[in-house]
């Protein structure tokens, strides 16, 4: 992080704390840059931030004031969805997030993408076309079943900041980390099994369940430190569980990091009811702090974590190179992997390794972390300005994922609806539950640029929103 980043980041939270209160003259270039050490060009840049994000506001030949504006909304409270199986909905709305990526014009505030026009990624796109220029035959071949075997050995060195010690040979190839965790699933359940998920939890993980007849039973979950450890103990009590499904770091779509503490306690668990955990840590390297959160998996002692992860997110969607550690479940796994999907492409996976092994893809997750940082922090004060008062809203702690919790009388899938017709697109929270549970709230991905088109278009969502208050 620059000076001027973290000055501005400085500043940022005395301006939340309350030290520098609404409309109050902040302190003057000159003085903050004797105060601070250094040259008066870092603190207009750092002030050039702040005004940005709508924090500070300019006035001639007087300084810098701290906007006036609203106050920082509350983060939701604990859900409380039904504690019992059910049979995941949900499909037709999935479908028509889905859909709307064909509209080249749709501003999409509801899918998961990163941002892939960041220039860390230029040479990934080298790599990938000299590979065509100079392999093409071994990239239009036939992989191995487990993936290439330089790039499960960066996969292992990338583990081990996550706490994992693993072995290339423990390591498969997937087809992204929707192809791990629908193998993960396969390989440990069958139909009418029943498996815990958090709840919200992602509508990809949801239809999985519906798509192979496994029934999910949601557990309550807090917005900063996770699943509930007694309340999942409790439905482990009065049913025969199969798995439990977490996104315990930077979770999709909650954004809290689960404490290692917690983590270790729900790995207790799981060892006392004999249950499998599949751990989805597709967004565990854009943590906003470093070292990256440990994952469950380092913590296991008896295999039964089965760790699934990808590129998806810090990369780019399109490689759809993922893989799965799956501890005791191995010859499972690739039994599963050879009957559900087969092989890998070779192309995309030399790309990937070489990259991770010229030392570009730490650099550009790097970047990607603080960027999606500022974005979230623009997106926050965007979300503040043009919703409603009476919402709350999460404090994520990386990644690039917004949940935010309205009013209950807003309809946000009848909002969305709306709002397609104004080529905005936003993802109702329904579509994160087994049982269409959170319709007063949405997801919201920032790792749009936050450009003057975004912020239009979030003042318009917000519009929308204030119309279904009055009307509700």
């Amino acid at each position: 992080m620059t000076r001027y980043q973290h000055l501005a980041n400085l500043l940022a939270e005395r301006i939340e704390q309350g030290l520098y209160r609404s409309g109050e003259r902040l302190p003057s270039v000159r003085a903050l840059s004797q105060e601070h050490g250094v040259s008066i060009s870092t603190i207009q840049q750092a002030y050039q931030i702040l005004e940005n994000l709508q924090l500070i506001t300019p006035q001639p030949r007087s300084g810098y004031f701290v906007s006036k504006r609203k106050a920082q909304p509350p983060v939701p409270a604990m859900t409380r969805p039904v504690q019992r199986p059910v049979d995941v909905t949900q499909w037709d709305e999935v479908m028509m997030l889905l859909d709307a990526r064909a509209d080249k014009e749709m501003i999409s505030f509801g899918g998961g993408s990163p941002d892939v026009n960041q220039p860390s990624l230029k040479p990934l796109w080298r790599e990938m076309s000299r590979l065509a220029q100079h392999n093409p035959s071994e990239m239009l071949s036939y992989d191995v079943l487990d993936g290439r075997l330089e790039l499960r050995e960066q996969i292992a060195r990338l583990m081990l900041d996550g706490g994992s010690t693993v072995a290339a040979n423990e390591i498969v190839i997937t087809n992204g980390c929707h192809g791990a965790l629908s193998i993960a699933l396969l390989s440990v359940c069958k139909p009418g099994d029943i498996v815990a998920v958090e709840s919200p939890s992602f509508h990809g993980t949801m239809q999985m369940l519906r798509g192979f007849d496994i029934k999910a039973i949601e557990i309550p979950t807090d917005p900063e430190t996770g699943i509930s450890i007694e309340a999942l103990e409790l439905a482990l009590e009065q049913w025969p569980i199969k798995a439990v499904i977490l996104v315990p770091n930077c979770n999709n779509p909650l954004g809290f990091i689960m404490p290692e503490a917690r983590k270790k306690q729900v790995l207790a668990l799981a060892q006392r009811h004999d249950i499998v955990i599949v751990e989805d840590d597709i967004y565990g390297e854009l943590a906003a702090e470093y070292p990256r959160p440990r994952t469950i998996h380092s913590m296991d002692i008896d295999g039964r974590v089965i760790l699934c992860s990808s590129f998806t997110k810090t990369v780019a969607p399109g490689l759809r190179v993922g893989w799965i550690v799956p501890g005791r479940y191995y010859d499972r796994v690739m039994h599963m992997k050879y009957a559900a999907g087969g092989f890998n492409v070779p192309g995309t996976q030399m790309a990937v390794a070489a990259f991770i092994r010229d030392g570009h893809y730490h650099r550009h997750v790097r970047r990607m972390r603080q960027i999606y940082q500022q974005n979230m922090e623009t997106y926050t004060c965007w979300v503040r300005q043009y919703f409603p008062a009476e919402i709350c809203v999460t404090r994520p702690q990386g990644s690039f994922l917004l949940w935010v919790e309205l009013p209950e009388k807003v309809d946000m899938v009848c909002v969305s609806k709306q709002l397609c017709r104004l080529k905005i697109q936003a993802a109702a929270g329904s579509l994160f539950s087994a049982s269409g549970k959170y319709r007063n709230c949405l997801r919201i991905n920032v790792a749009l640029p936050p450009t003057e088109k975004h912020r239009e278009a979030l003042k318009k969502m917000g519009e929308a929103i204030v119309i279904a208050m009055e009307e509700g």
